[in-house]
């Protein structure tokens, strides 16, 4: 029998809900903020499913929570194991659903009703070396991340300028990029706690991708970002995998060297020869991947090799036959 997702009351009054994705990460971090007049702020509620859906019930029933009593659901960016439930939630509670303008721009450009990527990605991959056998098993894979973010929420826009007002305490939301176009932490100073989604990650390196039609330098975006956030005096951070943890600030440092290491690594590679951004993820992350880890390991290689071109330390050929990176 299933068990209900762990939930955990920290000091700081913050729940954290730990709702299930897939593999490799297995849970996403919600977090519950509940006011003295009982109004409840919801962050990133996970993904759709029948499985999540039945969870949210028993988390609430637990907590003594209704729907109704959900004052406002938060998204700190796009991705499904964070939005997708956002509409479903909206729907039973009522409640506005807030992310920042950015962000749901690209939470259209990957699910409106007028996206293309499920079609421009394999294509734009080929393009870059991946074999034509992953197209259809690639195309398949995104595909299936549709029933995951339906329905789309009515959104209201975050601003940097305007706190938000969740717990009795003000959150001064942080715009970043790299990670998610438009990820936006929540950061509370007097308490120096801040909810970090995906920007930082405790043990893990938060995934960079490089995806036609969206940011054309995330990996410059991140490093912007992580500088930005390294700069807050944060005590306790609440990040969007894992859990939360103290060490925020040589954190994000480590993040920024473990990038330039990689960036070091792939300009020595590219010494010995011109490669393919397939022939350069093959290198980094091995040819076992399932396609999911592919996608991902990919775009990140991408992500690197045009960082490498917008710093002047490899050039791009493109030609009919596809594009290959070498040394400049």
């Amino acid at each position: 029998m299933k068990k209900m997702p762990e939930i955990t009351e920290w000091e700081d009054g913050i729940k954290q809900v730990k709702i299930t994705m897939s593999f490799p990460l297995r849970w996403v971090n919600s977090y519950l903020v509940q006011g003295i007049d009982g109004r409840v702020t919801v962050i990133d509620p996970g993904p759709r499913s029948e499985g999540t859906e039945k969870e949210w019930d028993e988390v609430l029933d637990k907590l003594g929570i209704q729907y109704t009593h959900i004052h406002e659901i938060v998204l700190t960016h796009h991705h499904p194991d964070h939005y997708g439930l956002s509409g479903w939630m909206q729907e039973r509670s009522g409640a506005p659903v807030l992310m920042s303008q950015r962000s749901w721009q690209e939470a259209n450009y990957m699910w409106g009703s007028e996206s293309s990527l499920n079609e421009d990605m394999p294509r734009w991959f080929g393009r870059h070396g991946m074999p034509s056998a992953l197209e259809i098993p690639l195309r398949e894979h995104l595909e299936s991340f549709d029933s995951q973010v339906t329905p789309a929420p009515h959104v209201q826009f975050l601003d940097e300028a305007e706190p938000l007002m969740m717990g009795g305490r003000l959150w001064k939301p942080v715009e970043t990029g790299g990670h998610a176009p438009g990820h936006v932490s929540l950061y509370q100073p007097e308490l120096q706690l801040i909810l970090c989604g995906d920007a930082v990650l405790p043990q893990i390196s938060p995934n960079v991708s490089l995806l036609p039609g969206s940011d054309p330098q995330p990996l410059h975006s991140y490093l912007n970002g992580l500088q930005k956030l390294g700069h807050l005096k944060v005590q306790n951070a609440y990040p969007g995998h894992r859990n939360p943890f103290g060490h925020f600030e040589a954190r994000t440092e480590a993040l920024l060297q473990h990038h330039e290491e990689r960036l070091t690594r792939i300009a020595a590679m590219l010494q010995e020869g011109a490669l393919s951004g397939y022939e350069v993820c093959i290198r980094l992350f091995g040819d076992k991947l399932g396609i999911h880890q592919f996608r991902f390991a990919m775009s990140e290689a991408l992500a690197h090799l045009i960082e490498l071109v917008r710093r002047g330390e490899a050039e791009m050929d493109e030609r009919p036959e596809g594009c290959r990176f070498h040394s400049r």
